[in-house]
């Protein structure tokens, strides 16, 4: 790894706030589009930059994953879908930077108008774009993938359809979306919808499970499947754009596999047994203790750390306080209190892995622990009166002992706010004024060894307050349809967040998600405050104000005290195959999608 690269981590974090600032963008054609200002890379780009553009073609990779898949239509809300269907076989208008917090370039299209407002947004489509059955993409084609993924498709679809107040064919290869709330956002993430084939789908209920593989223009296509087992992608030696510098280093290998195994063991188990090429692994104890098998040793595998600068996002246990156990804020913190974060990670990872303080935490976007001021407290203050305590006074997560399984200070402030609640401890057992027991579920996945050791340790500590949750793992599918109905009171919980938060913040906190399904707020939160902060994060004009709407969301979503946290990573952890490569220079956002298998390639 070059020396310079933590240095151009700063660069690129202020280079994009520099943007913010920048000229306004004149309403003319141009190769790319960014959140504010112009994209980094200039109209003649090579390629992008974390790309070797001279990497071979050619061999293959092979993942492992836990759970199975019984759907091939990743678009709608039933069923559980492969996960890399959608990314090597369908396409955008656009294409992602990963190396930039949101600036996107021409892919399908081969320009990108909109207004200094950015009230619309016009996409022309390049004449050589072609579905992977050579048939060229129309128009047509455009407008129906559109209108069928806002009506018909998963919810997290739905919410910027229902800013389009138009939608036109202004020409033989030309579209607009005009808009009808101000939103800086939606120029950008009308660029990044699937386009499918119209054609395929003509008498088919899209909204339909199906094991029907989606045509699209990707560089792959599925050459092989067994629902719940693997699914293979072999690359198009027909694919219309290899060409383009968008493309240049990218889609190397011939063919990439997932095989699909009972849990994250037998995973583990696949790769030191040669079945599978790459593995992430997210359990630092285990990087260091048990990846010195035979391949290790002989350098046929080798360990990759790959650093990033991206927020940290939210893992943990979830509380969904749609059931009565869960909405008062007390309760939630001595949910909270009673989890001993520090001898949890301690027995688990070694005590080396940070907590999550918050959810933008490790990044400019991060709130400040304590009482908020400036800006972040003029945008609070209209809704101080039904905030939690700690919002705008400071709010940081309890510390814990890592020396003993149970703390017993935070178990006693614990029982002390579950009192103040109304519930006491009788006969043994935590119960309300009407003698009805505290009582609830853990969901978690079956087969995810480690977040059941966490809950293990977990529910120990919660007996001593008289606390039985039961724990109920179930299978990748049911966790889904559970999880989209929010049939939980407690389930396991990730949230990658990015660099540049914007309408997919509605999904993952909006009031909207307490009663329609398929929403990412699990939580089943209606903050009228964070819904402000997210609409004054989109219509954000400088630099300032975005980051101060973002830190201010970030206090109401950390002091909501939803989530338990865990521990999340500055690098992620990759065990491959020696023949397996990838560029010296690693993007912003480091192992994020784009990188890992886009980037990689092989070589004898």
């Amino acid at each position: 790894m070059r020396p310079d690269y933590f240095i151009r981590f700063g660069c690129a974090i202020g280079l994009w706030l520099g943007l913010i600032a920048g000229s306004a963008v004149l309403a003319e054609p141009r190769h790319g589009i960014a959140m504010y200002g112009r994209p980094a890379l200039p109209p003649d780009f090579v390629s992008l930059p974390y790309a070797n553009a001279d990497a071979p073609k050619g061999g293959r990779i092979v993942f492992g994953e836990p759970g199975g898949f019984d759907s091939l239509n990743p678009y709608i809300l039933k069923g559980n879908a492969p996960w890399g269907l959608g990314i090597h076989t369908v396409e955008t208008l656009m294409g992602r930077s990963i190396d930039e917090p949101f600036s996107l370039y021409g892919l399908i299209a081969e320009s990108v108008e909109t207004d200094e407002a950015r009230t619309w947004v016009e996409f022309t489509l390049r004449p050589e774009a072609r579905f992977s059955d050579g048939s060229p993409v129309t128009i047509e084609d455009v407008m129906w993938s559109y209108e069928t993924l806002g009506t018909a498709g998963h919810p997290r679809y739905r919410g910027t359809w229902d800013k389009v107040a138009r939608m036109e064919q202004t020409g033989a290869r030309s579209v607009r979306f005009t808009f009808n709330a101000p939103d800086r956002e939606l120029a950008l993430l009308m660029g990044m919808r699937p386009i499918l084939k119209k054609a395929q789908w003509e008498g088919k209920d899209f909204a339909e499970s199906s094991l029907d593989v989606p045509m699209g223009t990707g560089p792959y296509v599925v050459a092989d499947f067994e629902p719940g087992r693997y699914i293979t992608f072999r690359r198009n030696p027909d694919y219309w754009g290899t060409d383009l510098a968008f493309n240049k280093g990218q889609n190397n290998f011939d063919e990439i596999r997932y095989d699909y195994f009972g849990d994250g063991d037998v995973v583990f188990q696949a790769f030191t047994s040669g079945e599978t090429t790459s593995l992430r692994e997210t359990n630092s104890a285990k990087w260091l203790a048990q990846y010195d098998f035979a391949a290790i040793r002989s350098g046929e595998v080798v360990k990759s750390e790959i650093p990033n600068q991206r927020p940290s996002g939210m893992t943990g246990l979830v509380m969904n306080t749609r059931n009565p156990v869960f909405a008062d804020w007390r309760v939630r913190e001595a949910m909270i209190l009673a989890f001993n974060f520090e001898f949890i990670n301690q027995t688990l990872n070694g005590g080396t892995e940070p907590r999550i303080a918050s959810y933008f935490s490790n990044s400019v976007l991060g709130m400040d622990h304590g009482p908020a001021t400036g800006r972040v407290a003029e945008l609070l203050a209209p809704f101080a009166a039904d905030l939690p305590p700690g919002t705008i006074e400071g709010y940081s997560l309890p510390e814990g002992d890592a020396a003993r399984a149970l703390d017993r200070g935070n178990l006693r402030k614990a029982l002390a706010l579950l009192e103040e609640a109304g519930w006491t401890v009788q006969d043994g057992a935590l119960k309300n004024a009407g003698g009805q027991p505290f009582d609830f579920e853990i969901v978690l996945s079956s087969g995810a060894t480690e977040t059941q050791s966490i809950a293990d340790i977990y529910v120990a500590a919660l007996k001593t307050l008289g606390i039985t949750p039961r724990v109920t793992a179930v299978d990748s599918a049911q966790y889904k349809e559970r999880t989209n109905n929010y049939e939980f009171d407690m389930a396991w919980y990730t949230r990658s967040l990015s660099l540049s938060p914007g309408n997919e913040q509605l999904l993952y906190w909006g009031a909207k998600g307490v009663t329609d399904p398929g929403s990412r707020n699990w939580m089943g939160m209606n903050a009228p405050a964070a819904e402000a902060m997210i609409a004054a994060m989109t219509e954000a004009r400088s630099q300032e104000e975005f980051i101060a709407a973002t830190r201010a969301l970030d206090r109401i979503l950390t002091a909501g005290r939803y989530v338990i946290p865990v521990w999340f990573s500055k690098v992620s952890r990759i065990a491959h195959s020696a023949h397996l490569h990838y560029p010296e220079r690693i993007p912003l956002y480091g192992d994020w999608p784009g990188f890992q298998p886009e980037v990689w390639w092989y070589e004898e």
